[in-house]
């Protein structure tokens, strides 16, 4: 394992997702999106620092990849949160902020879970890194999963908007159109689909039972966290619209997060 190489991997990563410090969601959201962007390009300029056996232009895409990922989320973030900061502005943010507080968690607490999702970060992107330091010269399988991986990142991209675009249509229900048609988190198929061309990519890379278990651990981690991220979105809409027969009925016939996979819930549905 090269342990110095992720170690220096692991400080960009840590140094770029402390904005969690300011605001705890942002470690999982904006300061992810901005460690998978900084992870990539921190193992390119090793490459043009200390080049080996691996292909540029292969790295070169790779970290194009991990700057895309990170821009278009971040991006997205970091706008809908300039958003808020103007609701918040408003008397009717205020006063709901006053009854409600919000609550700050311990120093300790968020402490531990920096080390842990920077370290969680790190692996994601420590295809690229096993590339590069084993000097990889194949070139099918990291094409084949940058393809994989560019079908994510446009599936998340067309998701996100056509979310916005019918929330705006009907604020007062889900999005059931386009991609919605197809399962009901599209965009978090698209995250599966952007990491599994990752872990595609990186499969002749990998050497050593070290390497393996890291990229297979970083891998089933992404699945886990996208179906959490559904059970619990799901969990929400289901207290806002439960008693709405129309989201009932989509709900009931469209997947959750996997077409033609027959999981409809990942909460437990009263049925009465």
């Amino acid at each position: 394992m090269p342990w110095s190489l992720l170690g220096i991997l692991y400080i960009v990563c840590a140094v770029l997702c402390a904005v969690g410090f300011y605001k705890f969601v942002y470690f999982l959201s904006i300061g992810y999106g901005f460690a998978v962007a900084g992870g990539g390009i921190a193992i390119l300029v090793m490459a043009l620092i200390t080049p080996t056996d691996a292909p540029l232009w292969i790295l070169l895409i790779q970290a194009a990849l991990f700057l895309a990922y990170g821009i278009r989320l971040s991006g997205f973030l970091l706008v809908r949160e300039l958003k808020n900061i103007t609701f918040k502005k408003t008397d009717v943010a205020k006063d709901t902020l006053a009854k409600n507080g919000e609550k700050k968690m311990p120093v300790f607490v968020l402490a531990t879970i920096w080390i842990v999702v920077a370290a969680l970060y790190v692996t994601q992107v420590s295809p690229m890194l096993f590339r590069y330091d084993n000097g990889c010269t194949d070139i099918l399988l990291p094409i084949i999963g940058f393809v994989v991986s560019i079908g994510g990142l446009v599936l998340e991209s067309i998701a996100d908007n056509q979310k916005s675009q019918q929330k705006k249509e009907r604020p007062d229900m889900v999005a059931t159109k386009g991609l919605y048609k197809m399962c009901r988190c599209p965009n978090y198929l698209g995250e599966i689909i952007f990491w599994t061309g990752v872990f595609i990519s990186g499969i002749t890379a990998y050497q050593g039972v070290g390497q393996w278990i890291m990229a297979i651990f970083a891998y089933i981690a992404i699945v886990f966290i996208m179906f959490n991220g559904a059970q619990r979105l799901e969990k929400r809409q289901m207290a806002r619209y439960g008693k709405d027969e129309e989201y009932n009925t989509y709900a009931n016939k469209t997947p959750i997060i996997i077409p033609l996979l027959p999981i409809y819930h990942l909460n437990k549905i009263d049925k009465k």
